[in-house]
Order: structure tokens, then C-alpha cells, then sequence
């Protein structure tokens, strides 16, 4: 299985790199990890809808250019579905029984994703309706898919 998680912006925040490096090693030993940063679209805090339009449209495209054409594309969204943990792993392990090799995670930058990106997407995954910090929902992705893993393979760690 190889797992890519495609996200907007660079991380600067020590404590989440390393909660970040630390979840991606330990989902190493059940999957390939591959974390793409593209960069975020600079731009004043105050944007017209226009403008908003135009700097998640750069981003889409620099994510999707990052996108395998043959991966299953799960991307992060508010008004996606919301899953347990063990409704996480059963998705896991329904992609991996009919031969989905190669799974994509997005996570958009702070003005979220782009329609080209939702178009794309096979599924739409929301962790709360809560926002949070994009930076931080890399970190809460990979505890959930390395979590994920364990519950499949009924190991400690899940409770």
C-alpha cells in the first residue's frame, strides 16, 4: 500500500513535525509514506470571492499536478462524511481488498480546496465540522490512518 499525503503550505511549527515524523514512521512499517508539501498562494489577509477563487485555483493545480492518475483520492472537507476510527480502517481495508494500491490524502491550504480538487476527489473525508489549523490535520490524519492499521490488524493500540 502507499499512502500519499498531499498538503498546502510549508510546516514551520517544531512540535508538529515531530509528532508528524514520528506517525509517518510508525505507519512505515505497514505502508509506503509519501508527504508532499506544495506551496500556499501568497495573499493579503482580505481577499474578494474572485480573488479567492483565482489563489485556490493555483493551489489545486499544484496539487493535482502531485496527484497519481490511477490513485484513490481521498480529500479532506468540512461537509465531507464523517467516520469513526474502525469506519477508517474498514475503508482501508476495502481499498487495499479491491486493488487500491495507491491512496491520496489531500489537505488544502487556508482558504480550502478548489472545485477542480472536489471534481478529482473519490471521497470526501471531514474529521469534525469544526476548522482547524491545516498544519495540525496532517498530524490528526496520520494518527487516524496509523490507527486505522492497527484496528485491521487487531493490534494493541486502539481503544
Amino acid at each position: 500500500m502507499n499512502i500519499t499525503i498531499v498538503t498546502v503550505g510549508k510546516l514551520k511549527e517544531k512540535y508538529l513535525k515531530m509528532g508528524i515524523e514520528e506517525y509517518a514512521k510508525r505507519l512505515g512499517a505497514y505502508a509506503n509514506i509519501d508527504l508532499i508539501e506544495v506551496a500556499d498562494e501568497k495573499a493579503p489577509e482580505q481577499l474578494s470571492d474572485a480573488d479567492m477563487e483565482i489563489v485556490k485555483k493555483k493551489e489545486a493545480d499544484r496539487i493535482l499536478a502531485k496527484v497519481s492518475p490511477d490513485a484513490h483520492v481521498i480529500a479532506l472537507a468540512i461537509e465531507g462524511k464523517q467516520k469513526t476510527s474502525e469506519q477508517l480502517a474498514e475503508n482501508l481495508q476495502s481499498l487495499m481488498t479491491y486493488g487500491k494500491s495507491k491512496i491520496t490524502f489531500i489537505i488544502g491550504g487556508s482558504l480550502g480546496l478548489h472545485a477542480d480538487v472536489y471534481k478529482r476527489a473519490d471521497e470526501l473525508l471531514s474529521f469534525s465540522k469544526m476548522t482547524f489549523p491545516h498544519q495540525l490535520m496532517k498530524l490528526i490524519l496520520l494518527e487516524q490512518v496509523y490507527r486505522g492499521f492497527r484496528i485491521m490488524r487487531n493490534e494493541p493500540y486502539h481503544k
